[in-house]
C-alpha cells in the first residue's frame, strides 16, 4: 500500500487528522472554513493569524485526496451537534418570543 506523506499533517490511525505544529486544530477545521466561507487560503490565514499558508495548503491538499473521509468527519460531527441540540431546552428568551408570536 502506497503511503503518502503530507508535510505539516499528522494523521494517526483512527484519529482526525491534525496540524503537527498545532495538534489541538484539525484538518476538519481548516476544511469547514472553505466549504461555509468560501474561503481561500490567504482568507484563511488572515482570519486565523496563527496558521501558516503551507499549513493550511497541506490541508487542503490531504483534504482534496481524502474527501470522502474528511467529508464523513464533518457529518458526524454535524449529527453529533443536532443530537445535543435537540436534548436541550428551548431558552427562556425563545420562550418568550414564541409566547409573544414572535417566533
Amino acid at each position: 500500500m502506497l503511503s503518502i506523506i503530507y508535510p505539516h499533517i499528522e494523521k494517526v490511525e483512527g484519529q482526525p487528522a491534525r496540524l503537527q505544529r498545532i495538534p489541538r486544530v484539525r484538518v476538519v477545521q481548516i476544511v469547514m472554513d472553505y466549504l461555509a466561507y468560501g474561503w481561500s487560503v490567504e482568507e484563511m490565514c488572515r482570519q486565523h493569524p496563527y496558521l501558516m499558508p503551507s499549513e493550511t495548503h497541506a490541508a487542503m491538499a490531504y483534504y482534496f485526496d481524502f474527501q470522502a473521509e474528511i467529508d464523513q468527519e464533518i457529518r458526524a460531527e454535524w449529527d453529533m451537534v443536532q443530537q445535543e441540540k435537540s436534548l436541550l431546552s428551548p431558552s427562556p428568551f425563545f420562550v418568550r418570543m414564541r409566547s409573544k408570536g414572535l417566533l
